[in-house]
């Protein structure tokens, strides 16, 4: 408890140069993100084309992760983190002034490929400096940030449209948050000059950093001193076996993240709800799960990983599972309701737990170019899913396709529980 009170301690010194420009950046996404389809359907694309356009977000960070964790280890998060404030900057002004439906794509990609260096960059630094004990609780912390501006950018860009009327106030918006996150990072105190290495040396501390047994089953101590600079691609193939094991269980719990927000406005469409209840159920959901971020890490501190990631795969896996058989039911919508704060508990129980198994697996010496792996493999999860449910739902219906997300949960639970003591030792309920 003593190492996790001067994490804490240290933590909340400096808690506005490490979460302040996450909020910030996440803001000022989380108020365009809505707007996209919008902005599409201005210049001509009809309703799939304005949804591929949003879904080049997620192309963009999937694209923009191992080039992110490279530039983190060779300019450091500071440089990176402003860097990426920087072409955020210029793919706003493209969606700004875009004449085209192809422009307006290319700049929602270079967001997304901004937006992968940004949050790379801080992952990698709470990797590196935060004490296990505290790990779970800052990451949560962490994604409690950006589930933060997530869920706060729309009301903005609502306000900002109700006030002004013009759906490019909230790119402003996003510019200004951009401008205010790049000061910040760049006249701040740096965290990464100031807040210490944990425990250097300490074997207690570093995890399976130390002991990396990726590439052939055996531990190598001190396989990865800090002089050396190991490459992206040679780092993947070095942690091929955590990657293609316990990564792809993450992978898997980010396709059913990602479901839960294609399925739910299709099923209430299904239902023929009309779009305030259908926002309603969904608002309700979200509220779900950001109010749970920080139980997420103490439960992963005090009792282990697997005990938040396991009942939230099993939620999750299990309402997917559940809803399918709903559909044509009497009480098809209050079904649908309850299903949807049962998702929103379970991903509200998982936050956090894709950052904190990524952490916990890194490398301690120079971790971003394995995060940068990891997050790849996890972001593609969650740009697969979507695709499963709109393949699925086209070819049989969308019932089945919300059959198929449950049954990958589960499947998931089941990698979880096979994975999570393989790879990640046991914390003390002390959390040493």
């Amino acid at each position: 408890m003593h190492m996790s009170d001067r994490a804490a301690a240290v933590l909340r010194r400096f808690a506005p140069m490490i979460y302040g420009p996450t909020v910030l950046f996440a803001l000022g996404e989380g108020a365009v993100i809505p707007l996209i389809p919008i902005l599409a359907a201005q210049l001509g694309a009809d309703i799939a084309q304005a949804a591929l356009i949003t879904s080049f977000l997620v192309v963009g960070q999937l694209c923009g992760n191992i080039p992110a964790g490279w530039a983190v280890a060779r300019f450091g998060e500071r440089t990176t983190m402003a860097l990426g404030g920087v072409i955020a900057m210029v793919g706003a002004g493209g969606m700004l002034f875009a004449p085209t439906a192809p422009v307006l794509a290319l700049s929602v990609f270079v967001i997304g490929f901004s937006a992968a260096n940004f949050a790379l960059a801080r992952h990698s630094f709470m990797t590196t400096r935060v004490p296990l004990g505290f790990r779970a609780r800052a990451l949560s912390l962490l994604g409690g940030s950006f589930r933060l501006g997530t869920f706060i950018g729309p009301f903005v860009a609502a306000a900002l449209l109700a006030t002004l009327g013009d759906e490019r106030s909230a790119v402003w918006f996003f510019l200004a948050c951009l401008v205010a996150m790049i000061t910040l990072v760049l006249l701040g105190p740096d965290p990464e000059r100031t807040v210490p290495v944990p425990g250097a040396g300490r074997e207690a501390d570093a995890g399976p950093a130390a002991t990396p047994e990726d590439d052939s089953g055996e531990p190598v101590t001190g396989s990865i001193p800090t002089a050396e600079r190991v490459g992206v691609f040679r780092t993947m193939w070095r942690h091929r076996r955590v990657l293609s094991r316990l990564g792809v269980a993450a992978a898997s719990l980010s396709a059913v993240r990602s479901a839960r927000q294609a399925v739910l406005p299709l099923w209430g469409l299904s239902l023929g709800l009309d779009a305030q209840t259908i926002a309603l159920v969904v608002g309700v959901s979200g509220a779900i799960d950001f109010a749970l971020f920080y139980a997420s890490g103490q439960v992963m501190d005090r009792f282990g990983r697997l005990w938040a990631a396991l009942p939230a795969m099993l939620l999750m896996g299990g309402g997917f599972l559940a809803l399918s058989f709903t559909h044509d039911i009497p009480s098809a919508i209050v079904w649908f309701t309850a299903i949807a704060g049962v998702l929103g508990l379970g991903n509200g129980l998982s936050s956090g737990i894709l950052l904190t198994l990524g952490a916990d697996v890194a490398p301690r010496a120079e971790p971003a170019p394995f995060l940068g792996s990891w997050r790849t493999l996890t972001d593609a999860g969650g740009a697969v899913a979507p695709l499963i449910v709109s393949a699925l739902t086209a070819a049989v219906s969308l019932s089945v396709a919300t059959g198929a997300i449950g049954l990958i949960g589960l499947v998931g639970a089941a990698a979880f529980v096979r994975w999570v003591p393989r790879f990640v030792p046991r914390q003390g309920r002390d959390g040493s």
